[in-house]
């Protein structure tokens, strides 16, 4: 039991030792000797675990992905009514994104993996997905105007949320993420929101921040 243990936590520090690497250097420019210095392991250790840096760094979008959609289970199991579960799953991954390593490489590490062998679409898919279904939650609850195209509006909303942490990551390594979610989110919010809810919904985005800051 001992040696498993010793084994779970070698590896969970070479996903983090990982990276931190990936973040800082990206995966084109980052070797597998720098990962083991940064994890403070052997190279013969990163080898037992991950027999490639592809699979090492497949580990880690796969970690990234676990730990956000976390978030997507949690509000769809309280039932959070969904244009506010949208809401509050930008925030909180960009908290994630802003303050966890091994969330900001994964997410850096999808966006470069264009040239992987193994494919990584699914962590954006699982999104889209996600999205879809508050979207869909709601229209019923007559927050979303019924008129949208649900698919659409879903593929938009998680293909605009990428721009603008990769634009906040490049300007100001994600310290104004927040605040360019807002200005995302003043944009879309009235072609999500019915004229008749406009008053009540319009300042959504901005509440929700305001809350999760003094909870």
């Amino acid at each position: 039991m001992a040696q498993q243990e010793r084994a779970i936590e070698t590896r969970a520090a070479i996903i983090r030792g990982a990276a931190a690497a990936f973040q800082e250097r990206g995966y084109g420019s980052t070797s597998l000797a720098q990962v083991s210095a940064a994890a403070g392991v052997t190279k013969g250790a990163l080898y037992f675990h991950f027999d490639s840096k592809e699979a090492l760094a497949i580990a880690i979008i796969e970690a990234q992905h676990e730990a956000s959609a976390a978030i997507g289970r949690t509000l769809l199991d309280e039932n959070v009514p969904g244009l506010r579960a949208i809401l509050i799953m930008s925030l909180e991954l960009a908290r994630q994104l802003h303050q966890d390593p091994i969330v900001s490489a994964g997410v850096r590490l999808t966006i470069e993996a264009a040239n992987f062998e193994t494919p990584v679409a699914g962590p954006y898919l699982d999104w889209m997905a996600a999205c879809e279904e508050y979207l869909r939650r709601g229209i019923a609850e007559g927050d979303i105007s019924p008129s949208i195209d649900v698919c659409a509006m879903g593929h938009f909303i998680i293909s605009a949320f990428t721009g603008v942490q990769v634009v906040s990551d490049v300007l100001t390594g994600r310290d104004d993420i927040e605040d360019r979610l807002i200005e995302m989110w003043a944009v879309i919010m009235p072609s999500l929101v019915p004229a008749d809810r406009w008053d009540e919904l319009k300042d959504l985005p901005t509440r929700i921040r305001q809350e999760r800051a003094a909870a």
